[in-house]
């Protein structure tokens, strides 16, 4: 391919190396479609949709695209989400650098496609644990996740397959001493899961148990100026907060096992 090859940031490198060699991407929230461009240059997928809601962002995203020759591999369009996809165009959906309520609110919006993707890699940037949440009641599993940390900030990516067997709040498939572990009943162990990726956990995942430790601390601190406060508002914080601190402990444990 000519053109500059690019060469993407970390958090947009773990997406990358989650995508199925061969696959056509959907890439929604392309930005300037720096993974959208990666993608051609290094073989990973023969087609891409970079797609955008915002005019600016896209334009850019074709002007990359031109300069680096991938004009007949990579197709550009203005679309809130998925809206301007049809099924059967993409196998692979990825979404990325939004928060989980605005990237649910895309996923829900239409559904059907959603669920006819082979695979959607998704990076929410805030409230993980109810975007988790939202995948599993969805149908769908997650067989892969991964995590960085890049310029002071943790990204979190997964891979989602549908799968058509939802799962309720009560479910789990821990085993009995992993079970015992972190948690004293299943429905504790699922938040766990949902809060920091049932798979980081298992896999031990360094960057979660880095992630771990700066919740430890942060937490800490919150709950040191809340209890020198001593007023009602401080005092319903400070429950919350302990009831944080406990949850960080169990996830931790994994990591004495």
């Amino acid at each position: 391919m000519k053109g500059r090859q690019v060469v993407l940031s970390k958090r947009l490198q773990m997406l990358a190396e989650m995508v199925t060699r061969g696959n056509t991407v959907a890439d929604v929230g392309c930005d300037h479609a720096f993974l959208s461009v990666y993608l051609v240059q290094k073989g990973i997928s023969p087609h891409v949709l970079a797609m955008d809601v915002r005019k600016g962002p896209l334009a850019a995203a074709r002007e990359h695209i031109e300069s680096s020759g991938l004009n007949t591999y990579i197709e550009t369009r203005l679309s809130d989400g998925v809206e301007k996809l049809e099924i059967g165009e993409a196998e692979t959906l990825v979404c990325a650098g939004m928060g989980g309520r605005l990237m649910e609110r895309i996923l829900r919006a239409h559904m059907e496609k959603t669920r006819s993707m082979r695979e959607l890699i998704l990076q929410p940037q805030s409230e993980l644990k109810e975007f988790r949440m939202f995948l599993r009641r969805e149908g769908f599993r997650i067989p892969a996740e991964d995590a960085v940390y890049e310029e002071g900030k943790y990204y979190f990516a997964m891979k989602a397959v549908y799968a058509g067997d939802a799962q309720s709040d009560g479910q789990s498939r821990a085993d009995g001493k992993l079970r015992e572990s972190v948690s004293s009943g299943p429905t504790d162990l699922q938040s766990i899961y949902d809060e920091y990726g049932e798979l980081l956990l298992k896999g031990k995942h360094p960057v979660l148990r880095q992630y771990l430790q700066y919740r430890r601390e942060t937490a800490g601190r919150i709950l040191e100026k809340l209890e020198a406060e001593r007023t009602e508002r401080a005092a319903e914080r400070v429950s919350e907060v302990r009831r944080e601190l406990t949850e960080i402990e169990r996830a931790s444990g994994w990591f004495e096992a």
